[in-house]
């Protein structure tokens, strides 16, 4: 029997949208969540804004040791893991063997957060090389290691499989789930918590982008700041989330007659081995990650009914993704659908990969494309079919979803409407 991954459960904490109703929501009616910073005086940074998530632990049923414990990023990937299962419908504990179930975290920046609040404790903000570690809480070495958030949701859902956590860089959220899919179809895992989770809102983060003008610096107009595909983009806008998805082999699903948002019918990674922050304009790399993703779906270019793009709101970004469209699905690329959710929720770095594959099982699962938010002016070399500003019906079966990070990662995924089309 071939074997098959399903997405049977999602969990979404957004920005503007902290649930999975409350994200599609937010996305369909073309709403944006940025702002200016709140979490610290973002006064002294040429980009002094971001898509920031109304997230009260607390509020989110995360107890006073968890909190204390775990860093906001890996606060929000232990609460989208948990929804997730609610919404699955899955009793581990009864339905599933323990050693059966895998858990695959991605994250680009870990627990950026707790770690730099710790060496600014350390530190003395900053005003010593040789720190004093008595000063920093237990948890630091915690902080440090990205791999405490892929331990924390495999406690979280009593899972004893394959755990691991991916990290590369903006594509870390797509490239952790389809490893998930993978550990599935190879037989390693009948249910795996998949997603990704960053909550990089911090000075020495904005500080990084603001060093190499990555972000943009509309901070008297934050709501229409994330202009991806628009001639007048200046940069992307940051943003913070998870996304958590239950994956589960699909006839395992089937017997136990499960909700399927979604199949994952293939996916693929490259790498330009070019540069760490620079894109070849002709889009080769990503153009390779999707047909490949094709070829392992077996379907043919003309399938693809929508593509949810990186769309960072960076032109370096558009001319590539675009090249890459026309060079991966040819006459095609013109004839469908393309929008970047960016424009809403930002850009949450290694998180937003997980995201954007939750708001494809949704628009899979509602049969509507959401729009490029902000796209007034488009680029004439940005020459597709970029769905401005207003969500659109539309017939999909078949929708691909593509991530481009720093380093030269490029990422590719198919999800396909489940049990020939029934949703």
């Amino acid at each position: 029997m071939t074997r098959r991954a399903v997405i049977t459960g999602i969990g979404v904490l957004a920005p503007g949208g902290m649930g999975n109703k409350a994200f599609w929501e937010l996305l369909t009616a073309g709403r944006t969540a940025t702002r200016r910073i709140s979490f610290f005086d973002p006064g002294e940074y040429r980009s002094q804004i971001a898509a920031e998530c109304d997230f009260a632990p607390e509020a989110f049923g995360l107890s006073p040791q968890e909190i204390r414990r775990m860093d906001r990023a890996c606060q929000l990937a232990v609460v989208a893991a948990r929804d997730a299962l609610a919404d699955s419908g899955l009793g581990l504990g009864q339905q599933v063997a323990p050693e059966r179930i895998a858990v695959s975290i991605g994250s680009a920046v870990g627990c950026t957060m707790g770690l730099e609040e710790e060496y600014v404790v350390v530190s003395d903000r900053g005003k010593h090389w040789q720190v004093d570690h008595t000063y920093a809480v237990p948890q630091l070495y915690g902080y440090l290691i990205p791999s405490t958030i892929t331990a924390e949701v495999a406690w979280t859902v009593g899972a004893e499989g394959p755990a691991g956590m991916i990290s590369t860089g903006c594509t870390s959220g797509l490239d952790a789930v389809g490893h998930g899919a993978q550990l599935v179809t190879e037989g390693s895992a009948d249910v795996v918590v998949a997603g990704a989770a960053d909550a990089p809102i911090s000075p020495i983060s904005v500080a990084c982008f603001d060093a190499i003008r990555a972000t943009s610096p509309n901070n008297d107009d934050p709501e229409h700041a994330s202009r991806p595909f628009d001639l007048t983009r200046d940069g992307f806008v940051l943003g913070e989330g998870a996304a958590v998805l239950v994956l589960e082999e699909r006839e395992h699903a089937r017997r136990r007659g499960a909700q399927v948002y979604a199949e994952i019918a293939g996916f693929a990674n490259r790498s330009n081995a070019y540069h760490m922050t620079g894109l070849k304009p002709d889009g080769r790399e990503m153009a390779e990650a999707i047909t490949v993703s094709l070829d392992r779906a077996r379907l043919d270019p003309t399938a693809v009914d929508y593509i949810n793009a990186h769309g960072s709101g960076t032109r370096q970004n558009d001319l590539h993704e675009t090249a890459a469209f026309k060079r991966a699905l040819g006459e095609h690329a013109y004839r469908v659908p393309v929008s970047s959710i960016k424009s809403m929720v930002g850009h949450s770095l290694g998180a937003i990969g997980s995201i954007e594959v939750a708001a494809c099982a949704l628009a899979l699962r509602h049969q509507v494309v959401p729009p490029t938010a902000n796209l007034h002016n488009p680029d004439p070399q940005c020459d597709l079919d970029y769905v401005p500003c207003q969500a659109r019906e539309a017939v999909l079966e078949t929708v691909l979803t593509v991530g481009s990070g720093f380093g030269g990662f490029q990422s590719a995924m198919l999800l396909r409407r489940p049990f020939g089309g029934s949703p």
